[in-house]
């Protein structure tokens, strides 16, 4: 151990211990606050599902939900890294920047991004190197939907959902004359510096106005050891060629992954009560470098690209209560012009990205009457893609979906039934390219899902849940119609206009324990596809790139995530807590093998305490070893992470007002992340000591 960890862990002990005094003169509010259990995973915490509010006990699927500190102790440049920890929650870590969540081994145009309910609008979902046009500095909270329900959101849900809450359209009135929330941060692994502030501001007549900024800047990240991975040392050291033996020795800092950053909006609302209406209009700019893949071949360079990305989004939203059948009525729309820039290393732009498009969504949502409720509603997704440039590998492209969905939900006692449909009709078209040698294309798909659940509480505190869900998808633009050279996966890209949807058939089985100082969650599930959409290679070799082919086949998913959260009690003026949590997905492509990027086994283990006004953290993070590869992928080793945090409220009267420290990764390990394309050239954050502070006031 070297001095610097066993300092960073004898710090965190310390604080702990540290006598409260300045809580000597508390009120008996914030006594018997303090008395209280350390509840770091509130599971009596609502959701809103298609705007049905629940308790996310009563949630039939895999829920997740992260904000105040955990949301702050886990930010990251990227969604997906914000998101790495959360139970069956992978991330493509193609550089620091550009990270888009997986969940439960899917990924892509499988997962929903969400902007409070509407999609992300860009194009992070075509490509690893495409980072998500949302900065986690300005969530207010995250929610993740694993499961049927999910489905609701869109066929394209089929993994799940990502849900990023902001307060950019305000849905209640400060209780000040000057509502304002913000964040300073800094970490030592990339020098990143960060901060955000938001402020909402009553203006009278009950209308709120709200603006918020962000700016953030990393350098070069620097990583625990050597860049590439053991085989690919191997093989530079053996090629003959100075230069390329020479990659062997690289450690530390990763070339070509600085990154910055900066997003501004504003919008108002009418607020009374259950009725809101409001807008807001939000710019979204983002330099990011990506890391440079090697090249072991002599005499080919490697490239060292920059993308240079820009979002406007305009949303708006109107929450009606009504009488009747119905509570309320809820419409929810954005659009997007989105645009970004793929830069080589001489400065030149070689391929440029556009996509314009929007969102609409309304439910219906009814009173609740004799233990039954629930939602129906319907959406309209339209999209506009073109790329122009030297590697342009898909002609211009137009997108549009309608679907309509209902979740019905019924309470017997301990018991609650839950029945979900989606029926959506999709066409995609393209148009003829010359240059990719493609000619007008067009498709039209219908598609139905649906899921069947039960929840039944055996025991006060106890539930077991089953769900069953037949699930459907269209194929994405990329899947149909991609024929060309595609520098972010390093492939040489061919759709195939002749898919078929792409269907599954699911079960999901949960047992959660809600009550008392040991609360438990496990779900296990298993996903059966048919017509599964995939890309496989040929074994030809087209523009020095190697060709895969979308085909479909049959797949099988299967897996589980188990959480426990006890609160152990008081022991030498520390209120300890112990958590703990696994996830392992398991994923084949019949006639093919393993499916590509699917995240090993992970354990994850930590110790809380808390004393006063501090709280503090001590983790273990082991990801096995992945043994199981797609062609052309290579074996990933486990690695094993230890971390440690501490946060200090110094001010007892206002306890929004929150320092942190952490340090990551405190023995500087090299961990490679399976599901990352980039993992044999980029290993994730070495040593990372972050600083943070956030206010509330």
């Amino acid at each position: 151990m070297t001095r610097s960890s066993t300092s960073i862990i004898a710090l965190s002990f310390a604080l702990i211990a540290t006598p409260a005094t300045a809580q000597e003169a508390t009120t008996p509010a914030a006594a018997a606050a303090e008395a209280a259990p350390d509840d770091h995973h509130n599971h009596n915490e609502e959701i809103v599902v298609t705007g049905t509010r629940r308790k996310v006990e009563d949630v039939l699927g895999g829920v997740s939900i992260l904000d105040g500190a955990d949301l702050a102790a886990n930010l990251r440049p990227s969604i997906g890294e914000t998101l790495a920890k959360q139970p069956g929650v992978s991330a493509t870590s193609f550089g620091p920047a550009a990270s888009r969540p997986i969940l439960r081994g899917l990924g892509g145009d499988r997962i929903r991004i969400l902007t409070d309910g509407i999609g992300s609008l860009d194009l992070s979902s075509s490509s690893a190197d495409h980072a998500v046009a949302i900065n986690p500095l300005t969530a207010d909270r995250v929610d993740i939907l694993r499961g049927p329900s999910a489905l609701l959101f869109g066929s394209a849900a089929i993994g799940g959902v990502v849900n990023v809450i902001d307060s950019r359209i305000p849905r209640r009135e400060p209780d000040a004359p000057l509502h304002a929330a913000g964040m300073l941060g800094y970490a030592t692994a990339a020098n990143e510096r960060s901060a955000s502030l938001a402020v909402d501001v009553p203006v009278g007549g009950r209308f709120v106005v709200h603006g918020d900024g962000s700016w953030s800047k990393s350098d070069n990240l620097e990583t625990g050891g050597h860049l590439l991975s053991k085989p690919l040392r191997e093989q530079a050291l053996a090629s003959g060629d100075p230069e390329i033996e020479a990659l062997a020795d690289l450690k530390g800092e990763l070339p070509n992954s600085a990154a910055r950053s900066t997003e501004f909006a504003g919008g108002a609302a009418y607020v009374d009560g259950p009725l809101n209406v409001g807008f807001s209009v939000a710019r979204h700019t983002s330099v990011y470098q990506v890391p440079i893949r090697f090249s072991l071949i002599p005499g080919v360079e490697a490239e060292a690209p920059t993308i240079d990305s820009e979002q406007t989004r305009y949303d708006g939203r109107a929450e009606v209560p009504v009488g009747g059948f119905l509570d309320a009525i809820h419409l929810r729309g954005g659009y997007s012009r989105y645009h970004h820039d793929e830069i080589e290393d001489t400065g030149e732009i070689g391929t440029s990205f556009y996509a314009r498009g929007g969102e609409f969504r309304a439910e219906a949502i009814q009173k609740q009457r004799g233990g039954w409720d629930g939602t129906t509603g319907l959406q309209y997704v339209a999209k506009k893609v073109a790329i122009d440039g030297e590697e342009k590998y898909l002609p211009d492209a137009n997108q549009k979906q309608f679907g309509i969905f209902t979740l019905q939900s019924l309470v017997r006692g301990p018991w609650r039934f839950e029945g979900g449909a989606r029926f959506e009709t999709s066409r995609l078209s393209a148009d003829a390219d010359a240059v990719l040698g493609t000619p007008d294309l067009s498709r039209r798909f219908n598609t139905l899902s649906l899921s069947l659940g039960g929840l039944y509480e055996f025991s006060p505190g106890w539930r077991a849940g089953l769900n069953l869900s037949r699930s459907a998808r269209a194929p994405a633009i990329d899947e149909l119609f991609a024929n060309g050279p595609h520098a972010g996966t390093q492939a040489f890209e061919i759709g195939n206009p002749n898919l078929d949807p792409e269907r599954s058939l699911g079960a999901e089985l949960s047992l959660r324990h809600t009550r008392g100082p040991v609360r438990f969650g496990l779900t296990a599930f298993t996903s059966r596809f048919s017509n599964f959409i995939f890309q496989a290679p040929t074994g030809e070799i087209e523009d020095d790139l190697p060709v895969y082919q979308v085909r479909q086949g049959k797949a099988r998913y299967s897996g589980f995530e188990a959480e426990v959260d006890a609160h152990v009690g008081e022991v030498g003026g520390i209120d300890w807590g112990i958590e703990a949590q696994a996830d392992a997905v398991r994923a084949t492509i019949k006639g093919f093998g393993p499916a590509p990027q699917i995240p090993p086994l992970r354990l994850l283990g930590a110790v809380t305490g808390k004393r006063g006004p501090v709280d503090g953290r001590i983790e273990v993070e082991h990801a096995f070893g992945q043994p199981r590869n797609a062609a052309l992928e290579t074996e990933t080793p486990g690695y094993t992470l230890l971390n440690a945090s501490v946060e200090w409220h110094p001010l007892t009267q206002r306890p929004e007002l929150t320092l942190g420290l952490a340090a990551n990764n405190i023995f500087d390990v090299v961990a490679r992340r399976h599901s990352s394309l980039l993992k044999d050239y980029a290993p994730l954050a070495g040593r990372d000591i972050r600083l943070t502070a956030r206010f509330d006031f």
